[in-house]
């Protein structure tokens, strides 16, 4: 008897760093989201989508929930909300050293949802077995429907158990996306996100979270790509900072965010990098609408 397709959508949902991004990538099996240990790296909902002949998973990694201080944390939020609307599995993602009661009012959400809740409590090769027994017992407590998985997304830990879950929990449907199809993000997205990645590596304290890219051009020959990219920043001074003196500080960032660029497309990458200020831009819904993010 022949097997019927299944297909779904997997959103990732959880509050900031306790290894969302770095799952996503043992999910998906590509470097998709980006990882950092910086709090808020990713800022939008990421698709990853993983093909088998009879099956089609979509994940989506959103942004960590938190208490919105300006217009582009709410764009972040509402992400995160609209992940719990359209889930056909929810993988609630905690770890060892975070409070229950961090963030209540999303919990409360996920406490009345319909569709299958795995609790994932992460990095638990650094806690002991008894505090960990302690902690599935108060999670259990929070939220009696959900199925804990204690896992190590960082050494794939109960990462293959995971997936098996995920299939099984997968309805019966034809794909939703092209079967050849990695992510439902342009080829541009991913050279912005492997920019901002390094700039939150190389830069310290408030400068990366005043930053975003814009790839301008993205012209793809036979051996080679070229990209324009436009680093924007909200003053003067962090204009400055970005540039180095002498401009080292954006060369080393292009050095080695051009590396990874070539990782990913698997080939040369002429990377050509511009600083250029926009007063404020977090607040201003101009700004936000232009790169991509979702107001209210």
């Amino acid at each position: 008897m022949e097997k019927k397709h299944k297909s779904g959508f997997v959103n990732i949902v959880g509050n900031p760093n306790v290894g969302k991004s770095t799952l996503m990538n043992r999910l998906v099996g590509e470097r998709i989201s980006i990882i950092t240990s910086k709090a808020q790296t990713t800022r939008h909902r990421i698709m990853g989508i993983v093909n088998t002949e009879d099956m089609q998973i979509v994940y989506s990694d959103t942004p960590g929930v938190l208490q919105p201080n300006y217009k582009l944390q709410e764009s972040m939020l509402n992400f995160s909300e609209s992940a719990l609307g359209d889930a056909d599995v929810l993988l609630y993602v905690t770890d060892v050293v975070e409070t229950i009661d961090k963030n209540e009012l999303f919990l409360q959400r996920i406490q009345k949802m319909t569709c299958p809740v795995l609790l994932l409590i992460n990095k638990i090769d650094t806690t002991t077995q008894e505090a960990l027994e302690k902690l599935v017992q108060e999670w259990k407590a929070v939220l009696p429907n959900a199925e804990i998985i204690p896992i190590s997304a960082l050494s794939n830990f109960n990462i293959d158990y995971l997936k098996r879950r995920i299939e099984e929990l997968m309805p019966e449907s034809p794909p939703y996306f092209e079967k050849d199809a990695l992510t439902d993000k342009p080829a541009r997205f991913f050279v912005t996100e492997i920019i901002r990645e390094k700039i939150l590596l190389y830069y310290q304290k408030e400068i990366p979270y005043a930053v975003e890219v814009v790839v301008e051009l993205f012209k793809e020959e036979k051996d080679l790509i070229h990209i324009k990219a436009l680093v924007i920043v909200e003053r003067d001074s962090q204009k400055g900072i970005i540039i180095g003196h002498r401009g080292q500080a954006l060369k080393k960032v292009g050095a080695m965010a051009r590396k990874d660029i070539e990782r990913f497309f698997g080939k040369k990458v002429f990377l050509e990098m511009f600083v250029k200020v926009e007063k404020d831009w977090r607040n201003r819904d101009k700004f936000l609408k232009n790169f991509g993010y979702q107001l209210d």
